[in-house]
């Protein structure tokens, strides 16, 4: 693969799983999904509403969530005001195409894993 826009470089080569180790490495940190999850269901939001839309993370690790997400452009920043300070953060196009695995993963999970209310006795 070629470092253009439209292509993302794969860190191995040759091996037909490559492209889904790649593609979970830009993901598959703990908030990561969660983060793509909020702003695919929400639309561009700011920083404290994202913060309480994603429920359990703190303010540094979704700071540095989010800069990791832009570095690998899938999320962009945007300055919506001075004063007061305020920024939004949206997907951008490859962020956005990433909505058919977050949904995977939604539909894995509420068909496979218990709710953590649940008794112990659930579907394990």
């Amino acid at each position: 693969m070629s470092d253009s826009p439209e292509e993302m470089a794969v860190w191995c080569a040759g091996e037909d799983w490559c492209p889904v180790t790649s593609t979970a490495t830009l993901i598959c940190r703990k908030w990561h999904p969660v983060i793509v999850h909020r702003l695919l269901h929400n639309g561009p939001t700011g920083f404290s509403e994202l913060e309480d839309h994603v429920d359990g993370v703190s303010s540094k690790v979704l700071s540095d969530s989010l800069e990791d997400l832009q570095e690998k452009g899938l999320v962009e920043r945007t300055v919506i005001n001075d004063q007061p300070f305020r920024v939004e953060y949206s997907l951008t196009e490859r962020g956005a195409d990433l909505e058919p695995i977050i949904s995977a993963m939604e539909q894995w999970g509420k068909a496979n894993l218990q709710a953590p209310n649940e008794s112990a006795e659930g579907r394990f």
